[in-house]
């Protein structure tokens, strides 16, 4: 039997971490969907996401042992999702991770059973989310906008696209339930 994998795509603003944090808390329940934490050579009081946190030399000596079947490197960081993402698949279970769009087609030849979710949030409010943390210059926020309208233009024949305009109280629930009827196809 092998599981799903839902690999969750966006522009740094769009809120995928939110959507992702949302949708643990109320699938930890359930069994048949995991979601796997990203080892990240960043610090891990670094803020966002809750990952595993490596230096450089770790994630090389965990690379040379290939104990990460999907890596890649992105804002001057390095990411790995573990080998446990295997072990989860071949049990059947629907697995939730946090991808990175310019390792699509990769990530997607390695694993056939990946599904993309597209995390969408139209321009004016990603430029005040971006805003609003206030860890971007205007110029930074405006090269992330340029970066955030490249997603546009993403396709795969497995391509959901998950609007993630409202505010999380309404936009989690959409996001456990689209997480749930993809677990429910496999099942």
């Amino acid at each position: 039997m092998s599981g799903i994998l839902l690999y969750v795509i966006g522009a740094s603003g769009s809120g995928k971490d939110s959507l992702m944090s949302y949708a643990r808390n109320h699938l930890e329940k359930d069994s048949s969907i995991v979601f796997a934490h990203r080892y990240i050579t960043r610090p891990h009081d670094a803020g966002g996401e809750n990952h595993i946190a490596l230096s450089e030399s770790e994630f090389d000596a965990r690379l040379e042992r290939k104990l990460f079947p999907l890596y890649w490197q992105s804002h001057g960081m390095r990411y790995g999702i573990g080998s446990e993402l295997n072990h989860w698949l071949a049990k059947g279970l629907t697995v939730v991770m946090n991808g990175s769009r310019a390792y699509l087609s990769e990530a997607s030849r390695n694993y056939p059973e990946l599904v993309p979710v597209l995390v969408e949030v139209s321009p004016e409010i990603l430029r005040a989310r971006l805003s609003s943390r206030g860890r971007e210059s205007a110029a930074d926020i405006e090269s992330r906008l340029q970066r955030a309208h490249e997603f546009t233009k993403l396709s795969h024949v497995k391509l959901l696209r998950f609007s993630n305009n409202a505010a999380l109280k309404e936009t989690g629930q959409a996001f456990v339930e689209l997480i749930r009827s993809q677990a429910k196809a496999i099942a």
